[in-house]
């Protein structure tokens, strides 16, 4: 049984906890928690510190905290010889304390504490420094999901960009959608069968197979008529670079 401990108390770390105390080949020795409340319902309180001082040696140390503060904690930990892994997108592994085994142990997916997941589900893209230990890791990773990757930290931060442009930024866009159906007295849930057919059609089709709209058709008319009717700057420049962006690809579509 590999031993695991944790450090924080966020989306990533609370889900990950959950995940891990359910894996028969893990056991989640420590979490040491900031905000330790965050996580009281999910671990045994007697698990859970709120030092990285006080942290036990474990098999493997996952890192689950803001980008800002991996460095800082790694060098802090009071072990040396373990596999210590962030979970971070866009953090090279170099960046963590050469004290320790570093490693990468990071999750792709969208996290929220209120949302639930299934973790079998979700990529974990794997880096280490040894083949040994990424053997350690992969069996740490396939407790909780059946996908693993090896990716290095260049791919990594490109996977993580492209995750900001698939995740982040659509969701953004969804906002505005359910703005402007909030100012005409619209309910959004109209819009939702839209968005799960959007996003089914990438099962069978690329995005650019999948584009539709007036866009995509050139219909200037519409276009101009939408611009006309948005009356925020924002959300005009959004749908304009929006349709340059679409027409770009004139040739391919």
């Amino acid at each position: 049984m590999i031993r695991v401990s944790i450090i924080g108390s966020g989306n990533v770390a609370f889900h990950l906890i959950s995940a891990l105390q359910k894996a028969d080949a893990i056991e989640l020795v420590e979490v040491c928690a900031r905000n330790r409340q965050n996580i009281e319902g999910i671990v045994d309180s007697e698990k859970i510190v709120s030092n990285v001082s006080d942290l036990q040696p474990v098999d493997v140390c996952i890192i689950a905290v803001s980008d800002d503060a991996i460095a800082k904690i790694s060098d802090s930990l009071p072990f040396d010889d373990r596999i210590v892994a962030h979970t971070s997108g866009s953090i090279a592994m170099n960046e963590l304390s050469s004290k320790n085994r570093r490693a990468v142990f990071y999750p792709l997916q969208t996290f929220s504490v209120q949302k639930a997941v299934d973790f079998s589900t979700i990529p974990i893209c794997l880096e280490t420094e040894t083949k040994e230990d990424y053997v350690v890791l992969e069996e740490v990773a396939l407790a909780i999901s059946k996908i693993t990757h090896p990716i290095d930290s260049q791919q990594r931060k490109a996977l993580h960009i492209a995750a900001v442009f698939v995740n982040n930024f659509v969701n953004q866009l969804y906002q505005v959608g359910y703005e402007i159906c909030s100012e005409n007295n619209i309910p959004f849930d109209i819009l939702k069968p839209l968005i799960i057919e959007t996003a089914a059609k990438l099962e069978t089709l690329t995005p650019l197979q999948a584009q539709t709209g007036p866009a995509r058709r050139k219909d200037n008319s519409t276009i101009t008529s939408h611009l006309e009717f948005l009356k925020n700057e924002n959300k005009q420049a959004i749908y304009q670079l929006m349709t340059q962006t679409i027409q770009s690809y004139e040739k391919e579509l």
